[in-house]
């Protein structure tokens, strides 16, 4: 690195660190405002982002417009475009957020002791949080939502493919803070797009107080190996619908082409789909057919192979790095396994503990999956596509922890707190 450019990091250090001692402070404010200052603030930033529009799809055109020269993919390209719709239903998000019951000071737990001791478990704000994503300008809206309503300050790093877009969203959030009167350094931006940005956040252990990355596998990896801040992981998608021997034929052709093709680029879409061997001579081929009229690419194993062939369908032979791909694409790869058991296997061995489904009449076979099957959220009779905060009724999230500590599935704003004991007593020491 010329010296030049260790300058450049060195002054890019110093902004940084001086934009944490500002989030810094913002949480002990937060903490301290009414809930309806703080749900004042996500509705004039819900108003906001409807009267700024025009402002954000030119900025959005001008992201898409050098990603498409870049040569980004087309799911990655459908995770950055903006429409008006998609702008509309930022702002219904954050109006939704703002609905919801304020997650800060809620008595978790009480309980006295024998001694006289009342001891309360009461919410507050994680801190400080930085997030750090890729191409989705939304998550800027979502997380800086869910980081107010939740008394935290967020310094959000998106990618560089969405910088202009995520600049015009997040301005609108720091209006909706001015016009709340709350401290706009609640939200920032680091002031590059520098990789060397994303270094520094991680070791801002002083003034952050948890790292939280949605993006790919390279991404994550990255952060997990250097942060020196605790991190609350959002890995990759490789989601799996398992149609079992007792599934109604119907459902599980309406389930599978929805679950795999609805949106391919998004980490709810599933990427394996298993079928039990019991019925994969009668069910098999028209479920075939149904993803090849929809365009889906198939990659199969033997048994598929011979299925698809029969039919006349296109297949691929399955590889065995396919059965660890996460497409996010019109891609799909198809096994039949043995029975429920031998599915569970399949799933708990390649997946990525994010999102599972099995499509089943059989109710105990349906308990025996959900119980055994380690993912933050397991599924039954419906789409995988429905692995989203706002369809969970959280509003939005910031993303799915494929994580066990601290927060699992879908990371809203009740996810982005912590809690502490108060304990009150008339006069008792310790003997």
């Amino acid at each position: 690195m010329t010296a030049e450019a260790l300058r450049a990091v060195d002054d890019l250090r110093v902004q940084m660190e001086e934009m944490g001692r500002a989030a810094r402070g913002a949480p002990a404010v937060l903490a301290q405002t009414s809930p309806q200052s703080k749900n004042r603030a996500l509705r004039a930033a819900a108003a906001a982002l409807r009267d700024r529009q025009g402002e954000i799809l030119a900025a959005n055109d001008q992201d898409m417009a050098a990603a498409t020269t870049k040569g980004l993919s087309p799911a990655l390209l459908d995770r950055l475009k903006l429409t008006p719709e998609r702008i509309d239903s930022m702002a219904k998000g954050l109006e939704d957020i703002a609905d919801f019951p304020d997650p800060i000071g809620r008595e978790l737990e009480a309980w006295e002791r024998p001694n006289g001791l009342r001891i309360t478990r009461v919410s507050v704000p994680l801190g400080v949080i930085g997030i750090i994503y890729e191409s989705r300008p939304n998550v800027t809206a979502d997380a800086g939502a869910l980081c107010l309503k939740s008394g935290n300050a967020a310094i959000l790093r998106g990618g560089s493919e969405s910088a202009r877009s995520s600049a015009a969203i997040l301005a609108c959030l720091r209006d909706g803070l001015a016009a709340a009167d709350l401290p706009v350094a609640a939200l920032q931006r680091p002031p590059s797009q520098d990789r060397a940005a994303v270094g520094i956040l991680l070791g801002m252990s002083e003034t952050v107080d948890v790292i939280i990355p949605r993006g790919g596998r390279g991404l994550i990896e990255r952060i997990r190996n250097e942060s020196k801040v605790p991190v609350m992981s959002h890995l990759d998608g490789l989601c799996h619908t398992y149609v079992h021997q007792d599934a109604d034929p119907q459902m599980a052709r309406d389930i599978v082409v929805n679950a795999k093709m609805r949106r391919t680029g998004i980490c709810g879409a599933t990427e394996t789909l298993l079928v039990d061997e019991a019925i994969h001579a009668s069910l098999l081929p028209s479920l075939l057919r149904d993803l090849v009229d929809a365009d889906c690419e198939i990659r199969g194993d033997a048994q598929v192979v011979a299925c698809a062939e029969a039919e006349n369908l296109p297949v691929q032979a399955a590889t065995a790095a396919d059965w660890d791909t996460e497409y996010l694409a019109p891609i799909l790869s198809v096994r039949v396994v043995k029975d429920i058991h031998a599915a569970i296997d399949h799933i708990n061995r390649h997946g990525s503990h994010h999102t599972e489904a099995i499509i089943t009449r059989d109710q105990r076979a349906a308990d025996r999956f959900q119980e055994a099957v380690d993912a933050g959220i397991v599924m039954h009779n419906t789409s995988t596509q429905y692995a989203d905060g706002g369809e969970f009724g959280m509003g939005a999230e910031i993303g799915i922890s494929t994580g066990k500590l601290h927060a699992r599935g879908p990371v809203g704003a009740d996810q982005l707190t912590s809690y502490k004991y108060l304990v009150r007593g008339q006069g008792q020491v310790r003997p």
